[in-house]
């Protein structure tokens, strides 16, 4: 009967032993995800600043509040509004004269539906946008990748995409990729 009761207490000294050993092993991982998780926080903040320095038209997305009034640089970029409130398009266009803008095609070429490229090979061109190039007398990828500097502001403005878009996502050079396919 000894022997017995020796055997048990070994049990539950073992059992003992191993909630012990998983209880600790919860509460170390409970702790050392609280303790990293502000740390991990500051490093992608970091990051992302880093990744916004290269751009210099980007803004810093930290504040200081010691600044009140911060001017807008030179060129920098800013969206227009295209739909107003309710959703309906904006019908303001922002040229000096107030008038749409027209299209240079001597300088891009014409092309018609029968010629039409699926434009949405290109990155940021989606369904929506597409459309709205064909609408305006865009439908190959020659005429895009012959875009000059005017053609694409007055292209943004027909459109009414974000400024500075179509030269971020290097639409000529990948329309010009393209169209050697």
């Amino acid at each position: 009967m000894l022997d017995f009761l020796n055997e048990a207490n070994w049990w539950c000294l073992l059992l003992l032993l191993i909630l012990a050993f998983l209880l600790g092993w919860f509460l170390s991982r409970w702790a050392g995800k609280n303790k990293y998780k502000s740390k991990l926080e500051e490093c992608e903040k970091q990051n992302m600043k880093l990744r916004n320095a290269g751009n210099a038209k980007a803004k810093s997305t930290f504040s200081n509040p010691a600044i009140e009034e911060i001017s807008q640089p030179e060129g920098e970029i800013k969206a227009i509004k295209t739909r107003d409130h309710g959703g309906l398009p904006a019908t303001n266009y922002s040229t000096n004269d107030g008038k749409k803008p027209e299209l240079n095609f001597a300088s891009f070429g014409k092309a018609n539906a029968s010629e039409k490229d699926d434009l949405k090979l290109i990155s940021g061109v989606g369904p929506f946008i597409e459309e709205k190039l064909n609408g305006i007398g865009i439908y190959t990828f020659d005429q895009i990748s012959r875009f000059s500097k005017e053609d694409i502001e007055t292209v943004t403005q027909l459109i009414k995409f974000f400024p500075g878009r179509i030269e971020r996502d290097k639409w000529t050079d990948q329309a010009e990729k393209l169209k050697n396919q």
